[in-house]
C-alpha cells in the first residue's frame, strides 16, 4: 500500500538509518527508553531493524526487549521455552543499544499494563516509550486497561504493510489520533506529567518493509528452537544465560508455559 508523499524518516538504500540528529538536553540522569515487548518466538533481523530505527528516530538511549514469558493472545502451541528465545533475543540485540530482559517473570505481571506502572515504579529515572507494529495497534483496544497504558507513557507505532495509520479502524486507534505527534517534535521535547510533553502521546513511524517475521521462520521449520540449539548455539541455550537488566539467570521452569502480558 504506498505511503505518505513525505517520510520524515527512512532507511537508506542501505539499510541504515539517518544520522543521528541533535537532541534538547534532557534532564540530568534521565534516560529515554524504548519498550518492545513479544514472544520473541524466535527474534529475528526484522526486531533488531525495527529497534535501531526507532533509537534514531525517536531519540532513544535504549531499547529493552521485554521477552514474555507468554502471551494470553497468540496460543501456547508453538511456543519455545523462555530460555530458547531469551537467548535468540541475545544473539539478535549483540553490538547494539539494546538490552533483553525477562522482567516480566520476576515482577510476576501477565499484562503490559501491570509491567507498565512495575517498571516506572522500579526505574523512576527513566522515561519510557512503548513501541508497537501498527498491526497491534488494531487490536491494542483488547488489551487489559488500554486506555490506562496511552496515559503512562508515548506510544511509538511503526507502520507495517496493510497496516497504515489511515486505515486501522479501531477504538484505541480512533482516540490516539487526536495525540498525534510528528517524530522530530517528540525528539526534542521532555516528558511531563501533564500538559504538552505528557501521554496520551502517539507517534507514527514509516520506514521500508522487512519481510521477516517469527511466524514464517516457525513455519518454515516448526521445531526451530532445537534446530537452533543443534546450529552452533548448544552452548548458549543450555549456559544459564543472563537477563540484561536484572541479571538474573533465565533458566527453564513453569512459568514458561504461563499466559504472559499483552
Amino acid at each position: 500500500m504506498p505511503g505518505p508523499t513525505r517520510v520524515p524518516f527512512a532507511f537508506s538504500a542501505a539499510g541504515r538509518p539517518p544520522a543521528n540528529r541533535s537532541t534538547a538536553p534532557r534532564t540530568r540522569g534521565r534516560r529515554r527508553i524504548g519498550l518492545l515487548g513479544g514472544s520473541f518466538n524466535p527474534a529475528h533481523g526484522g526486531h533488531r531493524r525495527i529497534s535501531l530505527f526507532a533509537l534514531d528516530a525517536l531519540g532513544l538511549d535504549e531499547v529493552w526487549w521485554l521477552v514474555s514469558p507468554g502471551n494470553p493472545l497468540k496460543p501456547k502451541e508453538g511456543m519455545a521455552p523462555l530460555p530458547a528465545r531469551f537467548a535468540s533475543a541475545v544473539i539478535q540485540a549483540r553490538r547494539a543499544r539494546i538490552r533483553v530482559t525477562a522482567i516480566e517473570r520476576e515482577f510476576g505481571t501477565r499484562y503490559t499494563v501491570d509491567t507498565i506502572r512495575a517498571l516506572q515504579s522500579r526505574f523512576p529515572k527513566h522515561e519510557f516509550v512503548w513501541l508497537m507494529g501498527s498491526d497491534n495497534l488494531a487490536t491494542f483496544h483488547r488489551w487489559k486497561d488500554w486506555e490506562r497504558i496511552a496515559r503512562s507513557l508515548p506510544i511509538a507505532v511503526i507502520a507495517r504493510p496493510g497496516y497504515e495509520m489511515a486505515t486501522v479502524a479501531s477504538p484505541a486507534a480512533a482516540m490516539l489520533r487526536r495525540f498525534r505527534m510528528d517524530a522530530p517534535r517528540f525528539r526534542n521535547m521532555r516528558f511531563r506529567t501533564r500538559g504538552e510533553g505528557s501521554a496520551p502521546i502517539l507517534v507514527t513511524l514509516r520506514f521500508d518493509p522487512d519481510g521477516r517475521s517469527a511466524t514464517a521462520i516457525r513455519d518454515g521449520g516448526p521445531d526451530w528452537a532445537s534446530n537452533w540449539a543443534k546450529n552452533g548455539n548448544r552452548d548458549l541455550a543450555r549456559s544459564h544465560i543472563r537477563d540484561q537488566i536484572t541479571h538474573r539467570p533465565i533458566v527453564p521452569d513453569a512459568a514458561d508455559t504461563e499466559p504472559g502480558s499483552a
